[in-house]
């Protein structure tokens, strides 16, 4: 079992012809539940950010648009992806068996990355065994 996790958040877009990273977050999570709990945290706070409620007072009137029905709704895939039992148990058992997990999803200028790994599988793959040297 894996006890610590490493998570990002990241935004990428286009800039001047180079796709370009925007760190949006970084938790080092002491345990499963909570490296779970701050990517499901992060999937909202994206999807709230992107989509928020039309009426919320911090918004002046009209400063919301409709987007085309082509562009894919990054916050209902979030949203969704935050409410399915089924996804979150398949990210819970890839990062207790050592793998990187990686959800991502875009609209028609960003792609939106969530990463998690074990610090313990990171360790393990920087610490390979040095062959037909003693150990002091």
């Amino acid at each position: 079992m894996h006890d610590e996790f490493l998570c990002h958040v990241t935004a990428y877009g286009v800039c001047d012809g180079r796709r370009i990273g925007v760190p949006l977050g970084t938790y080092r999570a002491p345990t499963l539940a909570l490296a779970l709990w701050w990517l499901r945290d992060r999937a909202s706070w994206i999807a709230q950010r992107l989509d928020p409620q039309p009426d919320a007072e911090h918004l002046p009137p009209g400063a919301l648009v409709p987007v085309a029905e082509t562009v894919p709704d990054v916050p209902t895939l979030l949203r969704a992806w935050c409410a399915d039992p089924g996804q979150q148990e398949r990210v819970a058992e890839e990062l207790a068996a050592g793998r990187l997990v990686r959800i991502a999803t875009s609209d028609d200028t960003t792609e939106y990355e969530l990463l998690a790994e074990s610090v313990d599988a990171l360790r393990m793959q920087r610490t390979a065994p040095t062959l037909g040297v003693p150990v002091a």
